[in-house]
Protein backbone atom coordinates (compact mmCIF):
# COMPACT_ATOMS: atom_id res chain seq x y z
CA UNK A 1 0.00 0.00 0.00
CA UNK A 2 2.91 2.25 0.48
CA UNK A 3 4.08 1.46 -2.86
CA UNK A 4 1.05 2.81 -4.37
CA UNK A 5 1.04 5.86 -2.23
CA UNK A 6 4.40 6.41 -3.45
CA UNK A 7 3.29 5.96 -7.13
CA UNK A 8 0.43 8.30 -6.77
CA UNK A 9 2.65 11.20 -5.04
CA UNK A 10 4.97 10.81 -8.11
CA UNK A 11 2.27 11.12 -10.25
CA UNK A 12 1.26 13.98 -8.98
CA UNK A 13 4.51 15.77 -8.24
CA UNK A 14 4.62 15.18 -12.18
CA UNK A 15 1.31 16.28 -12.91
CA UNK A 16 1.56 19.47 -11.13
CA UNK A 17 3.97 21.07 -13.47
CA UNK A 18 1.39 21.15 -16.33
CA UNK A 19 -0.72 23.92 -17.21
CA UNK A 20 -3.88 24.39 -19.71
CA UNK A 21 -2.63 28.07 -19.85
CA UNK A 22 -1.81 29.36 -24.00
CA UNK A 23 1.94 29.86 -24.54
CA UNK A 24 2.30 33.54 -23.49
CA UNK A 25 3.99 35.67 -26.47
CA UNK A 26 4.07 38.81 -26.22
CA UNK A 27 2.09 41.66 -28.95
CA UNK A 28 4.00 43.56 -30.93
CA UNK A 29 4.57 47.14 -29.99
CA UNK A 30 1.78 49.18 -32.07
CA UNK A 31 4.36 52.40 -32.74
CA UNK A 32 7.04 52.70 -35.55
CA UNK A 33 10.59 51.78 -34.73
CA UNK A 34 12.13 55.32 -34.16
CA UNK A 35 10.80 58.48 -32.98
CA UNK A 36 9.33 61.27 -35.41
CA UNK A 37 12.35 62.80 -37.19
CA UNK A 38 12.43 65.86 -39.15
CA UNK A 39 11.09 70.03 -38.21
CA UNK A 40 11.15 70.54 -34.73
CA UNK A 41 12.87 67.21 -33.78
CA UNK A 42 16.33 67.75 -35.81
CA UNK A 43 16.55 70.67 -33.20
CA UNK A 44 17.35 69.30 -30.42
CA UNK A 45 19.82 70.99 -27.20
CA UNK A 46 22.89 70.10 -27.24
CA UNK A 47 25.56 70.57 -24.29
CA UNK A 48 27.59 73.94 -23.88
CA UNK A 49 30.20 74.99 -22.11
CA UNK A 50 28.06 76.43 -19.76
CA UNK A 51 25.18 73.40 -19.26
CA UNK A 52 25.52 70.47 -17.50
CA UNK A 53 25.28 67.11 -20.13
CA UNK A 54 24.17 63.87 -19.45
CA UNK A 55 27.31 62.57 -21.24
CA UNK A 56 25.15 60.16 -23.11
CA UNK A 57 23.67 58.67 -20.36
CA UNK A 58 20.17 57.34 -20.24
CA UNK A 59 17.53 59.18 -18.05
CA UNK A 60 17.50 55.51 -16.16
CA UNK A 61 20.92 55.68 -15.32
CA UNK A 62 20.72 59.08 -14.18
CA UNK A 63 20.00 59.92 -10.48
CA UNK A 64 17.57 62.63 -9.69
CA UNK A 65 19.87 64.36 -7.52
CA UNK A 66 22.78 65.00 -10.77
CA UNK A 67 19.43 65.54 -12.72
CA UNK A 68 18.57 68.50 -10.69
CA UNK A 69 20.70 70.99 -9.59
CA UNK A 70 18.71 73.41 -6.99
CA UNK A 71 19.75 72.17 -3.42
CA UNK A 72 16.56 73.40 -2.42
CA UNK A 73 14.39 71.23 -4.58
CA UNK A 74 16.84 68.31 -4.35
CA UNK A 75 15.17 68.69 -0.58
CA UNK A 76 11.87 68.65 -0.86
CA UNK A 77 12.34 65.51 -3.07
CA UNK A 78 13.48 63.45 -0.75
CA UNK A 79 11.02 64.74 2.29
CA UNK A 80 8.37 63.63 -0.30
CA UNK A 81 10.10 60.44 -1.12
CA UNK A 82 9.50 59.90 2.60
CA UNK A 83 6.13 61.47 3.34
CA UNK A 84 4.17 61.30 0.45
CA UNK A 85 0.85 59.25 1.97
CA UNK A 86 0.08 57.78 -2.21
CA UNK A 87 3.44 56.55 -1.98
CA UNK A 88 2.57 55.30 1.26
CA UNK A 89 -0.53 53.41 0.05
CA UNK A 90 1.07 52.00 -3.17
CA UNK A 91 3.77 50.36 -0.87
CA UNK A 92 1.23 49.18 0.93
CA UNK A 93 -0.72 47.42 -1.99
CA UNK A 94 2.68 45.85 -3.24
CA UNK A 95 2.48 44.13 0.47
CA UNK A 96 -0.77 43.36 -0.08
CA UNK A 97 -0.43 41.67 -3.45
CA UNK A 98 2.60 39.46 -2.14
CA UNK A 99 0.18 38.17 1.20
CA UNK A 100 -2.25 37.23 -1.46
CA UNK A 101 0.43 35.50 -3.53
CA UNK A 102 1.62 33.84 -0.15
CA UNK A 103 -1.81 32.95 0.22
CA UNK A 104 -2.67 31.71 -3.16
CA UNK A 105 0.96 29.51 -3.65
CA UNK A 106 0.33 27.66 -0.56
CA UNK A 107 -2.56 25.85 -2.37
CA UNK A 108 -0.12 24.16 -4.12
CA UNK A 109 1.33 22.20 -0.83
CA UNK A 110 -0.53 19.86 1.19
CA UNK A 111 -2.24 20.60 4.04
CA UNK A 112 -1.22 18.68 7.59
CA UNK A 113 -3.52 19.20 11.03
CA UNK A 114 -3.35 16.95 14.50
CA UNK A 115 -6.88 17.02 16.49
CA UNK A 116 -7.11 15.23 19.59
CA UNK A 117 -10.58 14.37 20.70
CA UNK A 118 -11.94 12.94 24.17
CA UNK A 119 -15.83 11.61 24.34
CA UNK A 120 -18.11 10.20 27.08
CA UNK A 121 -21.49 9.45 26.30
CA UNK A 122 -24.53 7.75 28.63
CA UNK A 123 -27.24 5.93 26.70
CA UNK A 124 -30.58 5.70 28.32
CA UNK A 125 -31.91 2.29 29.26
CA UNK A 126 -34.98 2.57 27.00
CA UNK A 127 -32.58 3.43 24.00
CA UNK A 128 -29.62 0.54 24.99
CA UNK A 129 -29.70 -2.30 23.02
CA UNK A 130 -28.86 -4.83 26.33
CA UNK A 131 -31.82 -3.42 28.22
CA UNK A 132 -29.87 -0.99 30.11
CA UNK A 133 -28.35 2.60 30.27
CA UNK A 134 -24.73 2.52 29.59
CA UNK A 135 -21.92 4.81 29.16
CA UNK A 136 -19.02 4.80 26.81
CA UNK A 137 -15.69 6.62 25.92
CA UNK A 138 -14.08 7.31 22.96
CA UNK A 139 -10.62 8.98 22.57
CA UNK A 140 -8.68 9.66 19.23
CA UNK A 141 -5.21 11.49 18.86
CA UNK A 142 -4.61 11.75 14.80
CA UNK A 143 -3.10 13.60 12.30
CA UNK A 144 -4.56 14.48 8.90
CA UNK A 145 -3.38 15.12 5.73
CA UNK A 146 -4.96 16.71 2.24
CA UNK A 147 -3.87 17.68 -1.39
CA UNK A 148 -5.41 18.48 -4.20
CA UNK A 149 -3.65 16.96 -7.22
CA UNK A 150 -3.15 19.42 -9.77
CA UNK A 151 -3.05 17.04 -12.81
CA UNK A 152 -4.31 20.19 -14.74
CA UNK A 153 -2.72 23.18 -13.32
CA UNK A 154 -5.61 24.98 -11.88
CA UNK A 155 -4.09 26.02 -8.72
CA UNK A 156 -1.04 26.32 -10.29
CA UNK A 157 -2.42 29.24 -13.20
CA UNK A 158 -3.91 30.65 -10.24
CA UNK A 159 -0.81 30.94 -8.21
CA UNK A 160 0.55 32.49 -11.50
CA UNK A 161 -2.04 35.28 -12.02
CA UNK A 162 -1.14 35.98 -8.25
CA UNK A 163 2.41 36.68 -8.62
CA UNK A 164 2.09 38.54 -11.85
CA UNK A 165 -0.56 40.59 -9.93
CA UNK A 166 2.30 40.74 -7.76
CA UNK A 167 4.71 42.06 -10.27
CA UNK A 168 2.17 44.41 -11.77
CA UNK A 169 1.27 46.23 -8.21
CA UNK A 170 5.45 46.31 -7.48
CA UNK A 171 5.68 48.28 -11.30
CA UNK A 172 3.05 50.23 -10.66
CA UNK A 173 4.58 51.73 -6.56
CA UNK A 174 7.64 52.24 -8.68
CA UNK A 175 6.02 54.25 -11.31
CA UNK A 176 4.34 56.18 -8.31
CA UNK A 177 7.85 56.48 -7.10
CA UNK A 178 8.85 58.10 -10.41
CA UNK A 179 6.22 60.60 -10.99
CA UNK A 180 6.22 62.11 -7.50
CA UNK A 181 9.60 63.30 -8.20
CA UNK A 182 8.73 64.52 -11.44
CA UNK A 183 5.42 66.20 -9.96
CA UNK A 184 6.91 67.37 -6.82
CA UNK A 185 9.82 69.14 -9.36
CA UNK A 186 6.78 70.70 -11.78
CA UNK A 187 5.14 71.93 -8.52
CA UNK A 188 8.54 73.66 -7.37
CA UNK A 189 9.00 75.31 -10.70
CA UNK A 190 5.94 76.26 -10.74
CA UNK A 191 6.08 78.27 -7.35
CA UNK A 192 9.91 79.52 -8.03
CA UNK A 193 8.04 80.91 -11.12
CA UNK A 194 5.36 82.94 -9.39
CA UNK A 195 7.61 84.45 -7.24
CA UNK A 196 9.12 86.08 -10.29
CA UNK A 197 6.31 86.67 -11.67
CA UNK A 198 5.02 88.52 -8.37
CA UNK A 199 8.50 90.37 -8.49
CA UNK A 200 7.92 91.98 -12.41
CA UNK A 201 4.46 92.40 -11.29
CA UNK A 202 5.47 94.23 -7.85
CA UNK A 203 8.66 96.29 -10.60
CA UNK A 204 5.65 97.47 -12.83
CA UNK A 205 3.18 98.37 -10.17
CA UNK A 206 5.98 100.83 -8.77
CA UNK A 207 6.83 101.77 -11.99
CA UNK A 208 2.92 102.38 -12.56
CA UNK A 209 2.04 104.15 -9.36
CA UNK A 210 5.19 106.51 -9.60
CA UNK A 211 3.77 107.42 -12.88
CA UNK A 212 0.23 108.07 -11.69
CA UNK A 213 1.41 109.76 -9.13
CA UNK A 214 3.00 111.82 -11.64
CA UNK A 215 0.70 112.67 -13.69
CA UNK A 216 -2.28 113.65 -11.54
CA UNK A 217 0.06 116.09 -9.93
CA UNK A 218 -0.11 117.45 -13.86
CA UNK A 219 -3.60 116.81 -14.10
CA UNK A 220 -4.49 118.65 -10.96
CA UNK A 221 -2.11 121.55 -12.15
CA UNK A 222 -3.49 121.92 -15.18
CA UNK A 223 -0.63 120.70 -17.16
CA UNK A 224 -2.32 117.63 -17.89
CA UNK A 225 -5.01 115.69 -19.34
CA UNK A 226 -7.59 113.77 -18.19
CA UNK A 227 -6.74 110.79 -20.81
CA UNK A 228 -3.66 110.94 -19.58
CA UNK A 229 -4.27 110.57 -15.67
CA UNK A 230 -7.01 107.69 -16.71
CA UNK A 231 -3.95 105.57 -19.22
CA UNK A 232 -1.74 105.91 -15.63
CA UNK A 233 -4.70 104.71 -13.30
CA UNK A 234 -5.74 101.82 -15.56
CA UNK A 235 -1.69 100.41 -16.18
CA UNK A 236 -1.69 100.57 -12.36
CA UNK A 237 -4.80 99.08 -11.37
CA UNK A 238 -4.21 96.16 -14.03
CA UNK A 239 -0.87 95.67 -12.14
CA UNK A 240 -2.22 95.63 -8.53
CA UNK A 241 -5.52 93.21 -9.55
CA UNK A 242 -2.06 90.86 -11.35
CA UNK A 243 -0.13 91.25 -7.94
CA UNK A 244 -3.36 89.77 -6.26
CA UNK A 245 -4.19 87.08 -8.38
CA UNK A 246 -0.44 86.05 -8.65
CA UNK A 247 0.01 86.03 -5.05
CA UNK A 248 -3.13 84.10 -4.45
CA UNK A 249 -1.86 81.66 -7.32
CA UNK A 250 1.22 81.82 -5.66
CA UNK A 251 0.50 80.55 -2.14
CA UNK A 252 -2.03 77.74 -3.84
CA UNK A 253 1.30 76.51 -5.32
CA UNK A 254 2.89 76.05 -2.45
CA UNK A 255 -0.40 74.15 -0.51
CA UNK A 256 -0.11 72.21 -3.50
CA UNK A 257 3.58 71.47 -2.98
CA UNK A 258 3.02 70.79 0.61
CA UNK A 259 0.34 68.60 0.02
CA UNK A 260 2.51 66.62 -2.43
CA UNK A 261 5.54 66.43 0.22
CA UNK A 262 2.92 65.06 2.69
CA UNK A 263 4.40 67.32 5.79
CA UNK A 264 4.95 71.41 6.01
CA UNK A 265 7.60 73.15 4.41
CA UNK A 266 10.58 73.28 6.67
CA UNK A 267 12.12 76.31 7.68
CA UNK A 268 15.88 75.43 7.11
CA UNK A 269 15.87 74.45 3.52
CA UNK A 270 18.70 75.29 1.65
CA UNK A 271 18.05 78.72 -1.02
CA UNK A 272 16.49 77.95 -3.77
CA UNK A 273 17.76 79.11 -7.57
CA UNK A 274 15.98 81.38 -9.87
CA UNK A 275 14.17 79.74 -12.95
CA UNK A 276 17.47 80.93 -15.21
CA UNK A 277 20.04 78.84 -12.53
CA UNK A 278 18.15 75.75 -12.65
CA UNK A 279 20.70 73.65 -14.79
CA UNK A 280 18.86 71.03 -15.44
CA UNK A 281 20.59 67.99 -17.85
CA UNK A 282 19.01 69.31 -21.29
CA UNK A 283 20.84 66.47 -23.46
CA UNK A 284 19.30 63.24 -21.93
CA UNK A 285 19.64 60.83 -25.04
CA UNK A 286 15.83 59.52 -25.87
CA UNK A 287 17.09 56.22 -27.19
CA UNK A 288 14.41 53.64 -29.15
CA UNK A 289 11.08 53.21 -28.40
CA UNK A 290 11.95 49.52 -27.82
CA UNK A 291 14.06 50.94 -25.20
CA UNK A 292 10.64 51.71 -23.23
CA UNK A 293 9.27 48.52 -23.07
CA UNK A 294 12.17 47.89 -20.28
CA UNK A 295 12.60 51.16 -18.89
CA UNK A 296 9.41 52.38 -18.06
CA UNK A 297 7.78 50.78 -15.13
CA UNK A 298 3.86 51.11 -16.02
CA UNK A 299 5.12 49.20 -19.63
CA UNK A 300 6.14 46.63 -17.30
CA UNK A 301 2.91 46.53 -15.18
CA UNK A 302 0.70 46.78 -17.75
CA UNK A 303 2.84 43.40 -19.61
CA UNK A 304 2.61 41.43 -16.08
CA UNK A 305 -1.18 42.45 -15.95
CA UNK A 306 -1.90 40.45 -19.64
CA UNK A 307 0.69 37.88 -18.49
CA UNK A 308 -1.90 37.25 -15.25
CA UNK A 309 -5.15 37.12 -17.65
CA UNK A 310 -3.25 35.02 -19.95
CA UNK A 311 -2.33 32.43 -16.69
CA UNK A 312 -6.04 33.20 -15.96
CA UNK A 313 -7.45 31.22 -19.16
CA UNK A 314 -5.11 28.25 -17.60
CA UNK A 315 -7.45 28.47 -14.77
CA UNK A 316 -10.30 28.10 -16.58
CA UNK A 317 -9.71 25.65 -18.81
CA UNK A 318 -8.94 23.57 -15.58
CA UNK A 319 -11.99 23.98 -14.44
CA UNK A 320 -13.34 22.12 -17.02
CA UNK A 321 -11.98 19.33 -15.99
CA UNK A 322 -12.21 16.70 -12.96
CA UNK A 323 -10.74 17.76 -9.50
CA UNK A 324 -8.66 15.26 -7.37
CA UNK A 325 -7.60 15.25 -4.06
CA UNK A 326 -5.98 12.97 -1.40
CA UNK A 327 -6.61 12.76 1.96
CA UNK A 328 -6.18 10.55 5.06
CA UNK A 329 -5.50 10.33 8.60
CA UNK A 330 -2.72 8.34 10.96
CA UNK A 331 -3.28 8.41 15.19
CA UNK A 332 -4.45 6.20 17.45
CA UNK A 333 -8.24 5.16 18.79
CA UNK A 334 -9.16 3.68 22.44
CA UNK A 335 -11.82 3.45 24.26
CA UNK A 336 -9.73 3.86 27.29
CA UNK A 337 -7.38 7.13 27.98
CA UNK A 338 -5.15 4.66 29.63
CA UNK A 339 -4.67 2.15 26.63
CA UNK A 340 -4.68 5.09 23.73
CA UNK A 341 -1.04 4.82 22.95
CA UNK A 342 -0.32 1.24 23.78
CA UNK A 343 0.14 -0.86 21.25
CA UNK A 344 -2.47 -1.76 18.74
CA UNK A 345 -4.31 1.46 18.74
CA UNK A 346 -2.89 2.55 15.65
CA UNK A 347 -5.83 3.38 13.29
CA UNK A 348 -5.84 5.27 9.97
CA UNK A 349 -7.31 5.37 6.66
CA UNK A 350 -7.00 7.21 3.33
CA UNK A 351 -8.52 7.40 -0.43
CA UNK A 352 -8.58 9.83 -3.00
CA UNK A 353 -11.79 11.80 -4.23
CA UNK A 354 -12.36 12.84 -7.28
CA UNK A 355 -14.97 15.79 -8.30
CA UNK A 356 -16.11 15.75 -12.05
CA UNK A 357 -18.64 18.62 -12.89
CA UNK A 358 -21.41 17.84 -14.91
CA UNK A 359 -23.53 20.60 -15.10
CA UNK A 360 -22.82 24.41 -14.06
CA UNK A 361 -25.56 26.03 -15.85
CA UNK A 362 -22.84 27.52 -18.58
CA UNK A 363 -20.80 28.51 -15.69
CA UNK A 364 -17.52 26.71 -16.51
CA UNK A 365 -18.23 27.99 -20.33
CA UNK A 366 -18.78 31.64 -19.35
CA UNK A 367 -15.69 32.10 -16.84
CA UNK A 368 -13.94 30.73 -20.00
CA UNK A 369 -15.23 33.42 -22.09
CA UNK A 370 -14.97 36.19 -19.23
CA UNK A 371 -11.14 35.02 -18.79
CA UNK A 372 -10.35 35.20 -23.05
CA UNK A 373 -12.24 38.95 -23.07
CA UNK A 374 -9.86 40.04 -19.91
CA UNK A 375 -7.00 39.08 -21.82
CA UNK A 376 -8.10 40.96 -24.82
CA UNK A 377 -8.46 44.00 -22.86
CA UNK A 378 -5.38 43.44 -21.46
CA UNK A 379 -3.29 43.30 -24.58
CA UNK A 380 -5.35 46.49 -25.22
CA UNK A 381 -4.47 47.99 -22.48
CA UNK A 382 -0.98 46.96 -22.83
CA UNK A 383 -0.88 48.66 -26.50
CA UNK A 384 -2.37 52.00 -25.28
CA UNK A 385 0.42 51.99 -22.20
CA UNK A 386 3.14 51.91 -25.56
CA UNK A 387 1.39 54.32 -27.64
CA UNK A 388 1.05 56.72 -24.82
CA UNK A 389 4.78 56.47 -23.82
CA UNK A 390 5.64 56.78 -27.59
CA UNK A 391 3.80 59.91 -27.52
CA UNK A 392 4.86 61.46 -24.11
CA UNK A 393 7.96 60.79 -25.42
CA UNK A 394 7.60 62.37 -29.18
CA UNK A 395 5.73 65.28 -27.51
CA UNK A 396 8.80 65.81 -25.04
CA UNK A 397 11.72 65.75 -27.90
CA UNK A 398 9.19 68.57 -30.08
CA UNK A 399 9.29 70.66 -27.68
CA UNK A 400 12.98 70.26 -26.17
CA UNK A 401 14.10 71.75 -29.12
CA UNK A 402 11.22 74.64 -30.38
CA UNK A 403 11.66 76.11 -26.26
CA UNK A 404 15.16 77.04 -26.50
CA UNK A 405 14.41 78.98 -29.90
CA UNK A 406 11.56 80.40 -28.68
CA UNK A 407 13.42 81.19 -25.35
CA UNK A 408 16.08 82.98 -27.35
CA UNK A 409 13.43 84.93 -29.25
CA UNK A 410 11.63 85.79 -26.07
CA UNK A 411 15.10 86.99 -24.13
CA UNK A 412 15.64 89.26 -27.39
CA UNK A 413 11.54 90.84 -27.00
CA UNK A 414 12.07 91.47 -23.67
CA UNK A 415 15.19 93.46 -24.17
CA UNK A 416 13.72 95.76 -27.25
CA UNK A 417 10.86 95.83 -25.25
CA UNK A 418 12.54 97.60 -22.30
CA UNK A 419 14.53 99.66 -24.48
CA UNK A 420 11.87 101.23 -26.23
CA UNK A 421 10.19 101.69 -22.98
CA UNK A 422 13.54 103.76 -21.90
CA UNK A 423 13.33 105.74 -24.87
CA UNK A 424 9.53 106.59 -24.49
CA UNK A 425 9.97 107.99 -21.24
CA UNK A 426 12.82 109.97 -21.77
CA UNK A 427 11.00 111.36 -25.10
CA UNK A 428 7.64 112.13 -22.73
CA UNK A 429 10.14 114.00 -20.26
CA UNK A 430 11.76 115.91 -23.22
CA UNK A 431 8.12 117.00 -24.45
CA UNK A 432 8.87 115.36 -27.59
CA UNK A 433 6.28 112.12 -27.06
CA UNK A 434 3.00 111.88 -25.69
CA UNK A 435 2.33 110.14 -22.34
CA UNK A 436 0.63 107.12 -24.17
CA UNK A 437 3.33 106.17 -25.45
CA UNK A 438 5.07 105.63 -22.24
CA UNK A 439 2.25 103.68 -21.03
CA UNK A 440 1.94 101.42 -24.34
CA UNK A 441 5.94 100.75 -24.14
CA UNK A 442 4.97 99.98 -20.02
CA UNK A 443 2.07 97.51 -20.96
CA UNK A 444 4.16 95.95 -23.72
CA UNK A 445 7.30 95.25 -21.46
CA UNK A 446 5.58 93.81 -18.66
CA UNK A 447 3.82 91.27 -21.48
CA UNK A 448 6.72 90.74 -22.70
CA UNK A 449 8.34 89.43 -19.27
CA UNK A 450 5.64 87.85 -18.39
CA UNK A 451 5.46 85.63 -21.65
CA UNK A 452 9.28 84.86 -20.91
CA UNK A 453 8.67 83.74 -17.82
CA UNK A 454 5.88 81.54 -18.72
CA UNK A 455 8.31 79.91 -21.24
CA UNK A 456 11.03 79.29 -18.76
CA UNK A 457 8.42 77.14 -16.65
CA UNK A 458 7.28 75.46 -19.48
CA UNK A 459 11.14 74.99 -21.13
CA UNK A 460 12.40 73.42 -17.43
CA UNK A 461 8.52 71.26 -16.99
CA UNK A 462 9.22 69.97 -20.42
CA UNK A 463 12.91 68.54 -19.42
CA UNK A 464 11.32 67.15 -15.94
CA UNK A 465 8.71 65.37 -17.57
CA UNK A 466 11.19 64.20 -20.62
CA UNK A 467 13.18 62.87 -17.75
CA UNK A 468 9.96 60.72 -16.43
CA UNK A 469 8.84 59.63 -19.77
CA UNK A 470 12.54 58.13 -20.59
CA UNK A 471 11.99 56.27 -17.14
CA UNK A 472 14.62 58.25 -14.97
CA UNK A 473 14.20 59.25 -11.58
CA UNK A 474 14.25 56.43 -9.48
CA UNK A 475 17.82 56.50 -8.20
CA UNK A 476 19.31 59.13 -6.39
CA UNK A 477 22.75 59.41 -7.56
CA UNK A 478 24.16 58.53 -10.75
CA UNK A 479 26.05 54.90 -10.72
CA UNK A 480 23.36 53.63 -7.82
CA UNK A 481 22.41 50.08 -8.27
CA UNK A 482 18.43 50.22 -8.56
CA UNK A 483 16.57 49.19 -5.83
CA UNK A 484 13.87 46.89 -6.72
CA UNK A 485 10.89 47.96 -7.61
CA UNK A 486 8.82 46.56 -4.33
CA UNK A 487 11.44 48.60 -2.39
CA UNK A 488 10.12 49.99 0.66
CA UNK A 489 9.79 53.36 1.05
CA UNK A 490 13.05 55.82 0.15
CA UNK A 491 15.52 55.95 2.89
CA UNK A 492 18.76 58.32 2.20
CA UNK A 493 21.10 55.74 3.67
CA UNK A 494 20.20 52.86 2.17
CA UNK A 495 19.99 54.49 -0.98
CA UNK A 496 23.27 55.61 -1.02
CA UNK A 497 24.50 52.30 0.25
CA UNK A 498 22.47 50.49 -2.95
CA UNK A 499 19.91 48.01 -2.60
CA UNK A 500 20.75 44.48 -4.17
CA UNK A 501 18.54 43.60 -7.39
CA UNK A 502 17.02 45.83 -10.52
CA UNK A 503 13.30 44.85 -10.67
CA UNK A 504 11.50 42.41 -8.80
CA UNK A 505 11.04 39.91 -11.22
CA UNK A 506 11.51 36.92 -8.99
CA UNK A 507 9.11 35.13 -6.65
CA UNK A 508 8.63 36.85 -3.21
CA UNK A 509 9.20 34.45 -0.23
CA UNK A 510 6.76 31.96 0.42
Amino acid sequence: MQKHALIVLAVAALASGCTLAPKYQRPDAPVTASFPKGGVYETQPASGEAARSAKGRAATDIGWDEFFADPRLKRVIELALHNNRDLRVSVLNVAEARAQYRVQRAELMPTLSATGTGTRTRTPADLSYVGRSTVGSDYQVAGSASWELDFFGKVQSLSQKALDTYLSTAQARKAAEIALVSQVADQYLTMVAYDEMLAVTKNTLDTATNSYKLTKLQFDTGTGSELDLREAAGVMQQAQANYESYQRSRAQAENALVLLVGEPLPDDLPAGLPLGDQGLLVDVPAGLPSDLLTRRPDIIEAEATLRGANANIGAARAAFFPSISLTGNMGYASASLGQLFKPGQLAWSWGPSISVPIFAGGENRANLDLAHLEKNVAIAQYEKAIQTAFREVADGLAARGTYDRQISSLQAYTGSQQRRYDLSNLRYKNGVDSYLSVLTAQTDLYSAQQSLITASLARLTNLVDLYQYLGGGWVEHTGDQPRPADAPLYDAPAAANAASGAVATTKPAA
